[in-house]
């Protein structure tokens, strides 16, 4: 502080990360600790450290390549959604359709096996537990993994068809607008 140069250095440069970031953290509240914050982006890897899914003495390989882990013990629904998907990465019975309808509602569709009757289709439509909703535009770019963006929690709003389900659901936080330019169909 002493150094007025210095101050000026990096009140430009915090001032010029102002203007650039697209979207500020926000807490996330699941009930639980979680290392997890709302709009911001994770490896699944990340994801499972975060939600205690994994932890130094235990790693778990249920939900590793899955796009929904049910963690039982916490009543939580994990959504892992890839919105562009491609032959190449997705076989034609995981080529779901999910997309933004706006900035609270998203369009998911459930695996493939999973109907209204089902247990998973009932806990789905009664809300008896907590959904948490990661978002991705691709599965890779240049041959590298892409995170997921961290849209919160959400709520079940209604329901069409089965094996898979059409699922509308209402985010409790509406999507960032630059993102909704990649989650929404034509939007």
């Amino acid at each position: 502080l002493e150094k007025d140069w210095m101050v000026r250095e990096i009140d430009s440069l915090l001032a010029y990360l102002e203007d650039k970031t697209e979207v500020l953290e926000a807490p996330l509240d699941l009930g639980f600790p979680t290392g997890l914050s709302l709009h911001c982006t994770y490896s699944r890897d990340q994801i499972f450290a975060g939600l205690g899914h994994w932890t130094p003495e235990k790693i778990n390989v249920h939900g590793k390549r899955e796009g929904v882990l049910y963690l039982k013990e916490k009543n939580l629904d994990i959504f892992f959604v890839t919105l562009n998907k491609s032959e190449k990465h997705f076989s034609p019975s995981t080529m779901y359709n999910d997309y933004a309808i706006s900035e609270r509602l998203f369009h998911w569709q459930s695996q493939s096996t999973t109907s209204a009757s089902s247990p998973t289709g009932q806990r789905y439509i009664n809300g008896s537990s907590k959904v948490l909703l990661f978002v991705r535009e691709f599965n890779k770019v240049g041959g590298v993994s892409q995170p997921f963006m961290c849209l919160g929690t959400a709520r079940y709003v209604s329901h069409t068809g089965s094996k898979p389900m059409s699922i509308v659901w209402k985010l409790d936080a509406e999507i960032p607008a630059w993102f909704m330019k990649k989650a929404g169909k034509g939007i």
